[in-house]
């Protein structure tokens, strides 16, 4: 396991300093109870705790959690990332679900990375301090756990939302745990009702500072009417998947370093992958402080980095949705291809009852991949070529449903992505860096990239240099892309100096002996 000081933890402890939250937990010998270093408890003495990098790895080792400072709530931060691209990849697909199923093993999950099992779990231990296996079980109780805190759903529904096989193995986890049956965590509360479907508010921590503004501006870019909807406070979208239907709102959450999501569902099942796709839209689990120091090394980036420290590269709903739109925006702008996008969603997209999103802006959900791969798109206004791909695209995503998780490697997920018809290096650096989150993803021949990185006064570099130059910027290279990318577009809507002089320069008659002179 990754070493920890257990001076630093302990002071870090008894300070109660927010900056480590989520970095370690305090597990204590004497209650055999483990807790964040925020926790308001008496801080217990020196040495009766031990440090855990992550909840699973106190939990297997046989300490529950804390009821008042509540461990599910703790900021996700991954500080394994960049040590371990392994294990970063394989808790991807653990927050999938993979070992959710009745089928799923340790074995599976590490055939999809490429490695042996054996190695998989050491990786595991090395760099968590847990099994794949208990890092699952912990992230299926920390769940429920939050579900039981902060919603009223039924027992029943709670252990169905949150992967449990049955009623009874939920009972039985929570008895063995807390001690007690999961219904005396509960505290009493209305339940909220609709007609068509559970609805489910949820606070999504994040560790500060936030760019919410930054985030708000990207997805209003690039919101299709009817499915989505974007304000300054809040963010509205549509979803369907394997279970059914819904709706999500999502806002900053006053006073609190966390997002605020209420989820309208048609079926509880689908609330996990709903929680996941909005940390991955998100990205509510970045390390900002560390990505920071890391790239605030370099001239260009340094200045940017002050200028919005809590920026975060926002992610694709799903894999699908985003290499449609990464398809889409192959070489026009992104006004083009949203209005592309949009007659795509109106022609084929899934209509839904405003009863259940909650909201008459939200009518409509993405298109389905077996839909779009039926479909005919030659009239979308869009070149036969693209739509080609398009449809290519669909055809293998309903084929091979997985087409979008974490592989062995960027190097493989990107060979992956250039398979197929009409996806070149460009495009699947994109698919990477927005669907799959591959932290070191870079686009290097993107036009605002290279814009971006050209120097005052010198020439534009070219893919290749760019490339050379974000070696160092790695495995942040995504981070680095989004403020280079977010640069360009402030300098986009700043004004040009004088414009208002020069446009009532122009509109001012001038002496013909003038006009010739500036002919």
């Amino acid at each position: 396991m990754d070493g920890l000081d257990p001076t630093a933890c302990y002071r870090a402890l008894t300070t109660r300093d927010s900056r480590f939250d989520g970095r370690f937990f305090t597990a204590v010998k004497t209650t055999r109870i483990y807790c964040r270093p925020i926790c308001p408890a008496r801080a217990p003495r020196f040495e009766n705790c031990t440090f855990y990098p992550t909840a699973a790895a106190a939990q297997e080792a046989g300490f529950r959690p804390c009821l008042r400072c509540r461990p599910e709530t703790s900021p996700s931060l991954a500080p394994w990332r960049g040590t371990s691209v392994t294990v970063s990849r394989a808790l991807a697909l653990i927050a999938d679900g993979l070992l959710d199923a009745d089928e799923a093993s340790v074995e599976v999950l590490a055939d999809r990375l490429g490695v042996g099992d054996r190695q998989l779990r050491r990786l595991f231990h090395q760099h968590l301090g847990a099994s794949p296996v208990a890092v699952a079980q912990t992230r299926r109780v920390l769940f429920a756990r939050q579900l039981i805190h902060e919603t009223s759903l039924p027992m029943a529904e709670v252990a169905l939302a949150s992967g449990f096989g049955s009623v009874r193995r939920f009972n039985a986890v929570f008895q063995s745990l807390y001690g007690r049956p999961p219904g005396a965590l509960r505290r009493s509360r209305a339940a909220p009702v609709t007609s068509a479907g559970p609805e489910v508010t949820l606070l999504i921590p994040y560790r500060p500072p936030y760019d919410w503004d930054a985030m708000v501006a990207w997805l209003t870019a690039r919101a299709f009417t009817g499915m989505e909807h974007v304000e300054p406070g809040r963010y509205l979208r549509t979803f369907t998947n394997a279970w059914g239907q819904g709706a999500v709102e999502v806002s900053p959450a006053p006073g609190l370093d966390a997002l605020r999501a209420t989820l309208r569902v048609s079926d509880v099942r689908m609330l996990p992958s709903v929680v996941a796709q909005v940390r991955r839209v998100f990205d509510v689990g970045a390390d900002v402080e560390a990505i920071r120091a890391h790239l605030s090394t370099d001239a260009l980036l340094a200045p940017m980095l002050a200028a919005r420290p809590g920026l975060r590269a926002p992610g694709g709903w799903d894999g699908f949705e985003l290499a449609v739109r990464a398809i889409l925006g192959q070489q026009v702008t992104t006004t083009a291809a949203r209005q592309l996008g949009q007659r795509l969603m109106a022609a084929h997209g899934e209509s839904l009852d405003p009863a259940l999103t909650g909201d008459t802006h939200l009518q409509r959900a993405f298109p389905r991949p077996e839909v779009l791969a039926a479909a005919d798109l030659t009239g979308m206004g869009m070149p036969t070529a693209r739509a080609r791909a398009v449809s290519q695209l669909a055809a293998a995503v309903a084929a091979d449903p997985t087409l979008f998780q974490p592989g062995p490697s960027l190097a493989d997920t990107v060979a992956r992505f250039t398979r197929l018809p009409g996806i070149g290096e460009w495009t699947a650096q994109y698919i990477a860096l927005r669907a799959v989150r591959e932290t070191d993803a870079f686009p290097a021949s993107d036009v605002a990239l290279l814009r971006a990185a050209t120097e005052a006064g010198g020439p534009r570099p070219t893919p290749e240099a760019l490339l050379q130059r974000a070696e160092a910027w790695s495995p942040w290279r995504a981070y680095a892309a989004q403020h280079l990318w977010t640069s360009v577009a402030l300098q986009a809507r700043e004004p040009k100096p004088d414009s208002r002089t020069n446009a009532r320069a122009r509109r001012l008659p001038t002496a013909p002996s003038r006009r010739k002179a500036h002919a």
